[in-house]
């Protein structure tokens, strides 16, 4: 009732009988299985999301171990043969005074696989449990995780740029270890990950969590 103070609870599209587009966002009558706008299909809720999201994630952290096990650089000279692998790498550069490049290395290459792989767990973890998050804050933290995908490879590109860059013959040669491909796997299978989580399914624990 108007100006009684009570706030009218909230509702989902798919109480109200809509769904949205995922590709271009148009929203239809529930009833509509394709978009009119871009041709793709339409669901109110995507069932197996979670199935893939644990899948990907699992492929994720199996690809992260040789990733931090193996040598990410193989590197030749004329009088040594030296492998590194991540975590040797930010040793090396502290020993020689490159704090601020060891600590962009290891909070790229360590920190963040590590919360993205926590990140997405416990996303998945809490559409089927209660979540001490509320449902704004587990979005949040969903618009996160996507937002640091897009950065997750630098250490890839510095390997792919000095390997293509230090190629002098004989003298000296850069190459990628067996390490730089299972951190690439490792970071493709979580960004599948984190894409196949249906962020519509937030709205759904909460409501059929018991308040």
């Amino acid at each position: 009732m108007a100006g009684s103070g009570t706030a009218s609870p909230l509702i989902t599209a798919r109480e109200a009988g809509l769904v949205a587009c995922q590709r271009c966002g148009r929203v239809h009558d529930r009833a509509t299985a394709v978009c009119v706008r871009c041709g793709g299909g339409l669901r109110s809720r995507d069932d197996t999301s979670t199935q893939r999201v644990w899948a990907w994630l699992i492929a994720g952290i199996i690809a992260f171990i040789p990733a931090n096990i193996y040598p990410m650089l193989l590197t030749n000279t004329l009088v040594e043969h030296s492998e590194s692998t991540i975590i040797e790498g930010v040793f090396e550069l502290i020993h020689h005074g490159s704090f601020g490049i060891a600590t962009i290395v290891f909070v790229a290459s360590i920190v963040i696989p590590l919360g993205k792989f926590m990140a997405v767990a416990y996303l998945a973890i809490s559409v089927q449990r209660r979540s001490a998050l509320n449902q704004h804050q587990r979005h949040r933290l969903f618009e996160v995780v996507e937002f640091i995908g897009r950065w997750s490879m630098i250490d890839v590109f510095v390997v792919a740029i000095l390997s293509a860059l230090v190629q002098l013959d004989s003298l000296a040669t850069i190459n990628p270890g067996i390490a730089a491909f299972s951190f690439a796997l490792s970071v493709v299978f979580t960004m599948l990950s984190a894409q196949s989580f249906d962020a519509r399914l937030i709205w759904d624990a909460d409501r059929k969590s018991p308040q």
